[in-house]
């Protein structure tokens, strides 16, 4: 399981854009919430849901996501957990346009993963 979400996080480093100068940082937790409320975050195998309760559920590949979150500072952080093994407590920079939003770890310097709203 360990090697398939190292493999899996990988594809999603390499996977996002590398435009990030076009997307707009999102700045405060009600603009966030209004951006993904009601909406999927999904990319390749992943389908999850960020609730305006400060609950994450979904699926990555066959394993159920879940999570919580909250706005800290002008940061989404949250802890994960991937078909049952903890991911992490994580502070992640949003940016957002036309219908992607990119999370980057490490408050904008770590890896990044890009999702499609719908």
């Amino acid at each position: 399981m360990r090697r398939y979400l190292t493999i899996v996080s990988a594809s999603i480093a390499l996977l996002a854009s590398p435009a990030f100068a076009e997307l707009k940082k999102v700045e405060n937790q009600a603009e966030f919430v209004q951006l993904v409320a009601g909406k999927t975050l999904s990319r390749p195998l992943i389908r999850i849901e960020v609730r305006p309760d400060g609950q994450i559920a979904g699926k990555g590949a066959k394993w159920d996501v879940t999570g919580d979150w909250t706005w800290r500072d002008g940061y989404f952080c949250r802890s994960l957990f991937w078909g049952g093994d903890a991911m992490g407590y994580n502070c992640q920079e949003v940016r957002i346009q036309d219908g992607r939003i990119r999370f980057t770890s490490d408050k904008g310097q770590g890896d990044s993963a890009e999702f499609r709203l719908k």
